[in-house]
């Protein structure tokens, strides 16, 4: 079976609840689109009202206070917001990633090896099984093994071992100085083998959520190697199906899974900063232009604000003095303009008295975008 280009951003669409708004619970809408982007404390916020109706920020409040959403260091070795329940499977499925980036030259430049981490982890987390600041723990880093070697060994358990970000602050939950706490139960992973039954509930919960996807697809999500991607997803046999992609390329899905005609309308949306659907593939031309990528995407890995038009990227927003700026890559139609001044009036009353000025620290990069047609709506 062959797939076009704007069936699978369709598919991508219906899969992240970006096509309507889903009468879901804060668990169930995060479980359904697998993982929030959470650098910026905000964007899980922002994430969620794209996605669910009658969304309240104070509902994803009372989940995070009660750990049954939790904040930690997964996919891609970045920040993010999952179901409690999917945790230990995603933190065992990268075991490896995490091992080769946080055990590795830096770790080592402070004089620790693998096995010292081994057998810093259990004990790390003994300390940590209530809720300890950031200087806490480096506190108790460096009674360990002395001022000049904490920076390097703190810098490689925080992200290596498994611990969840405690919520700090008003008024999204964490503040930009994290505290942490260990993660409740199981066995604390060691190695570096990959842990095949982890990889492949992570792979399915992806294709749940992004697919239909590639091998690369998949491995650029979680940031994982694609032999064993490659390897799972063979072994997963009849639980996942084969589509040809535009390409050419081989896309693997789960059956009866959505997959929405072409013709399907897509309502605009006022995307997060590092919304996860725009950097959960490979191949991104399913939700950016190939053009646009660079405007949005910066090399320092900042991803913008965006607005999604018809499914795809088409500009950026910013708040700023009187409403929501929106700035659009290329000319929309008075019918676009109108739907995106709608969800600009939903965003500015989500914000509220929270954060009105939600990413004003990045305006720094609107001086470097090209021209296009600003509106404030």
């Amino acid at each position: 079976m062959k797939i076009s280009e704007r069936e699978l951003n369709r598919a991508t669409l219906s899969r992240q609840l970006l096509l309507e708004r889903a009468p879901l619970t804060v668990q169930d809408g995060v479980r359904r689109v697998v993982a929030l982007q959470a650098q910026h404390p905000a964007s899980p916020y922002l994430a969620l009202w794209n996605r669910l109706a009658t969304f309240t920020a104070a509902e994803l409040d009372t989940v995070f206070a009660g750990r049954s959403v939790v904040k930690a260091t997964l996919m891609r070795i970045t920040l993010h917001a999952v179901h409690a329940e999917d945790y230990p499977a995603f933190r065992s499925a990268l075991q490896p990633t995490l091992y080769a980036s946080r055990l590795g030259s830096r770790f080592a430049a402070a004089g620790l090896s693998p096995a010292d981490a081994d057998e810093l982890v259990p004990e790390l987390l003994d300390f940590a099984r209530r809720p300890r600041t950031s200087a806490q723990m480096q506190t108790w880093v460096e009674e360990r093994f002395g001022a000049e070697k904490k920076d390097g060994a703190w810098w490689g358990l925080k992200g290596y071992a498994p611990l969840h970000h405690a919520p700090t602050d008003a008024p999204w939950s964490f503040g930009h100085r994290p505290s942490f706490v260990a993660a409740p139960g199981g066995p604390v992973p060691t190695g570096r083998a990959v842990d095949p039954q982890a990889l492949r509930t992570l792979i399915l919960r992806y294709l749940a959520g992004f697919g239909p996807a590639s091998v690369a697809d998949v491995a650029q999500f979680a940031m994982v190697q694609r032999a064993p991607v490659r390897a799972a997803l063979v072994s997963l046999g009849d639980a996942v199906e084969q589509l040809q992609g535009p390409d050419g390329v081989v896309l693997f899905d789960l059956p009866g899974a959505s997959r929405p005609p072409a013709e399907t309308p897509a309502p605009p949306r006022l995307m997060a900063m590092w919304d996860s659907v725009l950097l959960a593939y490979a191949d991104r031309a399913r939700v950016i232009p190939p053009d646009y990528r660079p405007w949005v995407i910066r090399r320092n890995g900042d991803v913008l604000p965006t607005l999604l038009v018809d499914g795809q990227v088409a500009g950026v927003w910013r708040p700023v003095d009187g409403g929501v700026e929106a700035t659009a890559f290329h000319p929309l139609s008075p019918d676009t303009w109108d739907g995106l001044a709608e969800e600009a009036q939903s965003l500015r009353a989500f914000l509220g008295d929270r954060d009105a000025a939600v990413y004003s620290r990045y305006h720094h990069w609107w001086a470097k975008l090209p021209e296009g047609e600003a509106r404030i709506l």
